[in-house]
């Protein structure tokens, strides 16, 4: 007769069931992922990306990848359109590129830069040269979404401006080799002024540090050509951020049971093992990371069905399995591709990009 032990979790990375779980999602997502339709290519990015982490990204179709893509790129019509203030970039959904009605005018549904940064991010990892996409309606439209204070909205309509769009922006204008999209000086700044009296980030001026924030200020500051790699060995030089303050924060956040949380007094979760660890290997600090503690708490959120869910015995979801993957991939897990941090990518897509 089979025992209680025969049904416990393995304590191993289980790399054949993560594939499994990718292949599920590649060919189908589940009906809960109705609601994060106008997300699909975000949803795409994690399954994509996800693939080459595990090393195993022949299992997918990369023409077929590469040609729904680029179809969701937005194009406008001609040279005046460009110059109305709309972004050019991808859409994040087919169904956000139908028009939408408002007042009975027909307004054509904006692109977002989250979504173009997944959309390049994907290109580039399936080995898509992106020097053949027109970039030049993508550049000069994103300057118009970038604030006076430097910092940037996702969507030329109008919304929340913080760190994380930031972020996508100066990856958008790495990816592409260009940096005509942004005020590189201003958005310098308004990432200076996140930082707060703790040493971590807020998503904006005066706001808590996030695990999030912190990770999208040191990898734009780095993708900038702001910052050097190996901070923490180099403090005796002048730096325009803290980082003597910023380790200590970073390295507060691993909790008793392994795992890292995204602010104090918040539980553990798979994510922040790579967005607060990802910042830790950017500073050189990563060597303090309790490794053993961290695998412990990642493989109690690794799921029977595959891929991680956020706290230990939840359902698994993409956003928190690819995470997931990374933050093994920074363990140095066997048999995974090592992670380009600052992007959000392999070493392997990033070939030809140079910090």
């Amino acid at each position: 007769m089979a025992s209680e032990d025969d049904f416990e979790e393995p304590q191993f990375f289980d790399k054949d069931r993560h594939l499994q779980f990718l292949e599920m999602m590649y060919a189908l997502l589940p009906s809960h992922y109705q609601t994060q339709e106008i997300n699909r290519l975000t949803l795409a990015y994690f399954i994509i990306v996800g693939f080459d982490v595990l090393g195993s990204l022949d299992r997918i179709d990369k023409d077929a990848v590469i040609k729904w893509v680029l179809s969701l790129q937005a194009h406008p019509k001609n040279e005046d359109e460009l110059n109305k203030g709309q972004f050019y970039g991808f859409h994040g959904s087919r169904s956000s590129q139908f028009q939408s009605n408002v007042e009975g005018v027909s307004v054509p549904n904006g692109s977002h830069l989250a979504s173009t940064y997944c959309a390049l991010a994907i290109l580039k990892t399936v080995g898509y040269d992106l020097s053949l996409i027109d970039s030049t309606p993508i550049l000069e439209s994103m300057k118009n979404l970038q604030q006076s204070d430097g910092s940037f909205m996702p969507i030329h309509s109008g919304a929340e401006t913080d760190l994380r769009f930031l972020f996508c922006a100066v990856s958008i204008c790495f990816m592409l080799g260009n940096w005509s999209g942004m005020d590189r000086e201003k958005a310098k700044e308004y990432i200076i002024s996140c930082q707060s009296y703790d040493g971590g980030f807020g998503l904006i001026p005066g706001s808590e540090s996030h695990g999030g924030a912190t990770y999208c200020a040191v990898a734009s500051l780095r993708l900038m050509g702001f910052i050097e790699d190996d901070l923490l060995s180099k403090i005796t030089s002048p730096c325009i951020i803290d980082v003597p303050m910023l380790v200590d924060w970073s390295l507060q956040r691993q909790a008793g049971d392994g795992g890292f949380q995204g602010r104090p007094n918040k539980p553990t979760d798979t994510c922040y093992a790579f967005w607060v660890g990802g910042v830790l290997k950017i500073l050189g600090a990563h060597k303090f990371i309790d490794e053993n503690g961290l695998r412990r708490f990642l493989l109690t959120c690794q799921s029977q069905y595959g891929g991680f869910s956020k706290f230990p015995g939840q359902l698994p979801d993409l956003y928190h399995s690819y995470y997931g993957f990374c933050a093994f991939s920074l363990l140095d897990e066997p048999g995974l591709h090592p992670v380009s941090v600052e992007l959000g990518m392999t070493d392997i897509a990033t070939v030809g990009l140079s910090l």
